[in-house]
């Protein structure tokens, strides 16, 4: 699959698969001994890499030549772009032993043009990544800075985790596109950065809906950047119109063609891109998808692979999606990592919202305010268009900035980072400090982890309930709302909850509460999703998890993404339904068609 789906063109080419691979401290690759290979694109401390090395480095290398075809070299009026998907955490690259770009950024993308730098038909890339594993001023996510795995973090991610590719372009091209439907209005709002500095272009838009086009027009386009709306033709309020909403029950995606054209109409460059007509709102306590109250089901969402970490192949991400379907969730919360793209696309395509949060760093200073800053508004800049993005999440149980209650800077940043986030994305609610001591949010989010389904009602089934648990229920010690917090008819979410572990290899681990075997751990779901159920006050909830992680043991799922218990049964529960009224389909059923999917290469 195309790495990026949002912005798509005819000739690219991946760069992924074996690279020469180097531990080594050098600053120039003449110095380098590459005396390993790594697959491209699994960090080395994972075992698909080949390299499996979880011990400390600070600072390693990557190099590889490439023969390009004559479609792959760029004509007179082309250029030749090299795309990393994400690097971690600073990378300098090199082309044909030139300098040619530098990034810091574990979680965001970017390119460089490398057409000066070619030579001939060879292209040599060498990669210097520095990554230093103790620095908790970077946004880490759960990533360990120990030596093994502890408590709630995972082993490390340094280096290319993400896909690498080639792509050839016009030199008079789209360069960024940004689309916001404007349901109200029945429009799309678009944002446009050409890379035409000499003279004006035409843009033309084509919008089609299964097939049919909605949608033709030309803009002329005077400067770089440009903002414009095509205004679709409004079908009314009808059930036509409600056929062309994107919700998870009904994913209604439009296709969308761009084209870059002279002055005289002809063609220069052409992307293939997507969106869906639907808004997210907060309003009257609750959360609204498309102007109506809409229940969240979300599932804690960790995005890690056996073997290969934050990494993972189309098909595994496809995959995830369905899964979480599947077990009658309609979301999921990313947890601590900014996902690949193609996660976003399946979300997008088989219908499934997500929350998407900002890696926590784990020391407060100037620069980690700074790094957060600078990553969060590139995930923005890049997945602002995604129609299953709901909400952003800038930080996570005060990680970070642990001195809230007290702190006025640690305050003062997240609220900083709750008002960028409004400033650049307008259409999406936003979560300042996720679960707990609240100075600033949209949704108030809680974290609670009893297992005692009876406790969850009396704290959330009424006003008085609640009341009282703002007063007395101080998870890890902190304050679900601090004193500066205003409370202005936020909906209410239990946005972390359950965690019951059920060791189904008789392995090691931990959980928040424990079940000992398949039984026993469906019935204490059902119970606990009964009473999340019964408690009226919340407008949704997320529990905790989608899949064991590592010696987190707490999935619905093992980390094969095998499910523990009945799927149906499962599944039934986190709908709030009797078991019967889904259908059946247990663990080996599931995976049986899994395989069957692979085998057949079924696409949606």
């Amino acid at each position: 699959m195309y790495p990026r789906p949002l912005l798509k063109r005819a000739h690219w080419r991946s760069l992924d698969g074996s690279w020469q691979f180097a531990y080594s401290a050098a600053t120039e690759a003449q110095h380098v001994t590459f005396d390993q290979s790594i697959e491209v694109p699994y960090a080395p401390e994972t075992p698909r890499s080949g390299v499996h090395d979880e011990s400390f480095h600070a600072a390693m290398w990557y190099r590889q030549t490439f023969t390009l075809s004559a479609d792959d070299l760029p004509g007179e009026h082309e250029r030749l772009l090299l795309h990393f998907g994400a690097v971690d955490w600073a990378c300098r690259v090199w082309i044909n032993g030139q300098p040619a770009a530098e990034h810091q950024g574990g979680y965001t993308p970017f390119e460089l043009d490398v057409t000066p730098l070619l030579e001939d038909a060879d292209l040599t890339i060498a990669v210097r990544v520095e990554d230093d594993p103790h620095d908790l001023h970077q946004p880490r996510g759960k990533q360990d800075w120990q030596a093994e795995p502890h408590v709630i973090w995972y082993p490390r991610t340094s280096g290319i985790w993400q896909s690498v590719w080639l792509e050839k372009v016009p030199a008079v091209r789209l360069h960024h596109l940004r689309c916001t439907p404007d349901l109200p209005n029945f429009a799309l709002k678009l944002d446009v950065e050409t890379t035409a500095t000499a003279a004006p272009v035409l843009l033309r838009s084509t919008v089609t809906w299964r097939g049919q086009v909605m949608f033709e027009g030309t803009t002329r386009l005077s400067s770089t950047h440009a903002a414009l709306t095509l205004n679709l033709p409004d079908p009314g309020f009808n059930d036509l119109r409600v056929d062309y909403l994107w919700s998870p029950e009904h994913p209604q995606l439009l296709g969308l063609t761009l084209e870059v054209c002279s002055d005289d109409g002809s063609v220069l460059d052409t992307v293939q891109s997507y969106t869906a007509m639907r808004s997210v709102e907060v309003s009257h306590g609750r959360f609204q998808l498309n102007g109506h109250p809409y229940p969240l089901r979300l599932v804690l969402d960790q995005g890690y692979w056996k073997g290969g970490g934050l990494s993972a192949t189309d098909e595994e991400l496809r995959r995830d999606v369905e899964l979480t379907k599947q077990l009658g969730f309609n979301g999921a919360r990313k947890h601590q990592k900014i996902e690949d793209p193609r996660y976003l696309y399946w979300a997008d395509t088989l219908g499934l919202l997500v929350w998407e949060e900002l890696p926590s760093a784990y020391a407060y200073s100037p620069r980690s305010v700074e790094r957060l800053t600078q990553t969060w508004t590139a995930a923005i800049h890049r997945d602002a268009s995604h129609p299953c993005i709901v909400a952003w999440v800038p930080f996570n149980e005060s990680w970070g900035v642990t001195d809230l209650a007290r702190d006025k800077r640690h305050r003062d940043l997240v609220k900083a980072l709750y008002h960028l986030t409004h400033a650049l994305d307008g259409s999406r609610p936003v979560i300042g400090n996720d679960g707990w001591e609240h100075t600033v949010t949209d949704i108030f989010s809680i974290h609670d982890y009893t297992a005692d389904s009876d406790i969850i009602r009396e704290r959330y089934t009424t006003a008085q309930g609640l009341q009282h648990a703002l007063e007395s229920f101080w998870p890890a010690g902190r304050q679900l709302a601090l004193s500066d917090y205003t409370q202005q008819g936020q909906p209410i979410m239990l946005t972390e909850f359950g965690g019951i572990a059920y060791f189904t290899d008789g392995g090691e681990g931990w959980g928040y509460s424990t079940a000992n075997d398949a039984q026993s751990f469906l019935e204490s779901y059902q119970a606990l999703l009964a009473g999340v159920h019964d408690a009226h006050l919340l407008s949704g909830f997320c529990y905790t998890q989608l899949t064991d992680t590592y010696q987190e043991r707490n999935g619905l799922l093992d980390m094969d993404r095998r499910p523990k218990a009945n799927l149906s049964a499962l599944a039934a529960a986190t709908l709030g339904q009797p078991a019967e009224h889904t259908p059946s389909l247990d663990a080996d059923g599931y995976n049986a068609r899994w395989r069957q999917v692979q085998a057949a290469g079924e696409q949606p």
